[in-house]
């Protein structure tokens, strides 16, 4: 009987946080400690390397101004989860020194991918009760539905189509570019209940988000293919299955307070007025749901949109109004960094290089969709969407320090 592998024991556990994350984030968290004991038990023991990305100047500031943040508000016991989630951006760490090459990278998606669909297809269940639920009660299924979207093993539907919209384009690389095909048949059957699922979920932050990393990605393997997606956007615009194509016109034209385009505003203008209150260190984390209604401008109409007022429905200006202003110039500097080495690392990748090619452009197409679809929802401050996130860029340093044969030490 073959021993086990105990040198890989963090590289398992690593992979099953990142799976796990799917189904119960508590159980990932404390896979991820698990991992992070193990790493440390053998980076101490037996001196196998900690790599930790190239983003630690940017990410230490982000976290040191946080934890100043939190510390002048006035509210450090209330902010406490501000600074506990950065635990979760220990996943850079873990995948980037337990991940040897891409090959593991092959499998993290082929498992991400089974595991979605289950997710998915628990999710099209849902869907289907909630339209005979609507057709019982007699009432319009948009009204009925809109509140109460499908959820998969996930609590809350934006959850759920953020992370199908990142496994749905690491699928989508991993078919266009990776050099093994050999196995790939069920993992595009995978794709299309998770983009059907995606596609009934009605959140069109992350249908955008999913858009533009679909056109980068198409763009790069075969650009003429792109002239399908208007025949596709038209065709659920004239169809209409499910209600989606009033969904799409909703960005245009909402249904009144059903469509969240009212409330968004509120929130960007009660936003502006937190940072041009408090620039340099916010109102602290977890703060702007307490003080959210003192900051909406007077000439707000009453009463107010309907809406869930429990952050600024923006990335960029939840961090802003929360950290201040060189905490968001912090984060911008982080992604910004990522994106950059990831950009560079993929131009220098030979064509025939086909797995490497699917690492990288991948999460390239991750990082478009997620900073893309952060402009409409705080997305990154969701644990689920920022262990799945943190773990695709550890990936797509495995890639970039592969180029030079070599392991390295990130900086």
């Amino acid at each position: 009987m073959q021993a086990f592998p105990s040198h890989r024991l963090p590289f398992y556990l690593t992979f099953a946080a990142v799976v796990a994350v799917l189904f119960a984030n508590a159980a990932a968290n404390v896979l991820v400690g698990a991992a992070l004991a193990a790493l440390l038990y053998r980076h101490f023991r037996h001196g196998d390397p900690l790599r930790f990305p190239p983003v630690k100047l940017p990410l230490g500031i982000f976290f040191a101004l946080t934890v100043l943040a939190v510390a002048f508000s006035g509210h450090a016991r209330e902010g406490w989860p501000g600074i506990r989630k950065f635990y979760l951006c220990l996943v850079l760490l873990l995948v980037a020194s337990t991940f040897r090459t891409v090959r593991d990278v092959w499998s993290l998606v082929a498992a991400l991918a089974a595991g979605m669909a289950v997710s998915a297809a628990l999710s099209l269940w849902q869907f289907r009760r909630k339209y005979e639920m609507a057709a019982a009660l007699h009432e319009s299924f948009r009204e009925y539905y809109t509140p109460q979207r499908i959820t998969g093993f996930t609590s809350h539907w934006m959850t759920l189509s953020g992370e199908e919209m990142i496994v749905l384009l690491l699928i989508t690389a991993l078919l266009y570019f990776a050099a093994r095909r050999r196995g790939t048949g069920w993992i595009g059957a995978a794709a299309g209940v998770i983009a059907l699922s995606l596609v009934l979920g009605w959140t069109r932050s992350m249908w955008m988000g999913a858009a533009l990393g679909l056109v980068y990605l198409t763009w790069l393997w075969r650009p003429r293919y792109l002239l399908l997606l208007p025949v596709a956007a038209a065709a659920l615009l004239w169809a209409n299955p499910a209600g989606v194509g009033d969904r799409i016109r909703s960005i245009e034209r909402p249904a009144g307070d059903l469509d969240s385009n009212r409330f968004r505003v509120v929130a960007r203008r009660a936003g502006w007025e937190m940072i041009q209150a408090h620039p340099w260190l916010g109102l602290g984390p977890e703060q702007v749901r307490e003080q959210f209604k003192a900051y909406i401008p007077a000439d707000e109409p009453r009463p107010l949109p309907t809406g869930a007022y429990i952050h600024l429905h923006n990335v960029y200006l939840q961090y802003a109004a929360e950290r201040g202003l060189p905490a968001l110039a912090a984060f911008l500097w982080w992604l910004g960094k990522m994106l950059t080495d990831f950009m560079r690392a993929a131009r220098r990748t030979a064509r025939k290089d086909g797995d490497r090619r699917f690492v990288l452009h991948g999460a390239i197409a991750v990082m478009i969709a997620v900073m893309a679809a952060g402009w409409y929802e705080h997305n990154l401050g969701d644990g689920e969407i920022l262990t799945l996130f943190c773990a695709v860029c550890g990936a797509g340093y495995v890639a970039v320090w592969g180029m030079d044969g070599r392991e390295r030490d990130g900086t």
